[in-house]
């Protein structure tokens, strides 16, 4: 029922009604073509998921909560990805596969080879409302945090947060992953993944990022879009981490 997954800012209970967003009260209507009574999923802000009818009233759209559901078990990995924002709307994209690849949270950063562009609260908005669909149609309970992009240095300072940070660089050394990364994630359960945008990193960046501790990590003999290499990346992690 993933596609009927939907998330509401309060928390919930049976017996009581729970009023939907416009946006997925449209959806419910016009997409899916539900009608009253028809039953969907709910997650509240406590990440607790619910069996709920639809109660539909006009355009106007609230949820009952029936009965709650067992909550999924955590993963055994905690993912943040930090991108380098790249060009045009393929930050889109990164948010919105990343989200279905389990990450947890996005960390947008700004780095020397970062195409100017502007990342005003228009765009922030976007980029989260994309993580919310992307949380519901894969059937997650929890929506990651898109944060404010940050400098280089600030992205720094945040890798002592974490067990291990992987920096995704091609001119690592050509080990390949499936060697690495057993022992790298050995007893860790909070990483970082890092990638650079389209011309990736600089030497002095990559260089300045493992004095701090990150790790870099081969993706092989190709040269990947900035696009493509984080979904790669998370997927190896969500392979390694099942």
């Amino acid at each position: 029922m993933s596609a009927r997954r939907f998330f509401v800012d309060a928390a919930c209970s049976t017996g009581g009604d729970v009023a939907l967003r416009e946006s997925d009260a449209r959806k419910i209507l016009r997409v899916l073509r539900l009608r009253d009574g028809d039953r969907i999923e709910l997650v509240d802000a406590a990440g607790s998921v619910f069996e709920a009818a639809i109660v539909v009233n006009g355009a106007q759209v609230r949820a009952r909560p029936i009965a709650a559901r067992e909550p999924p078990s955590p993963p055994s990995l905690h993912v943040d990805l930090a991108q380098a924002v790249p060009k045009g709307a393929k930050m889109d994209f990164i948010v919105e596969k990343a989200t279905e690849l389990g990450a947890a949270a996005i960390l947008p950063f700004l780095c020397e080879r970062t195409v100017p562009t502007d990342v005003g609260p228009a765009k922030l908005e976007r980029w989260r409302r994309l993580a919310r669909a992307a949380s519901q149609q894969s059937g997650r309970s929890d929506v990651p945090g898109v944060e404010d992009p940050l400098p280089f240095q600030a992205l720094l300072e945040r890798f002592a947060g974490y067990d291990l940070v992987l920096l995704a660089w091609e001119r690592a050394e050509a080990i390949a992953a499936r060697e690495r990364l057993p022992q790298l994630l050995a007893g860790v359960r909070k990483v970082l993944v890092v990638v650079g945008p389209e011309g990736g990193l600089s030497a002095s960046e990559a260089e300045t990022a493992c004095e701090r501790g990150a790790r870099e990590l081969w993706l092989g003999p190709r040269i990947l879009r900035a696009e493509t290499a984080p979904i790669v990346v998370l997927a190896m992690l969500a392979y390694a981490a099942s």
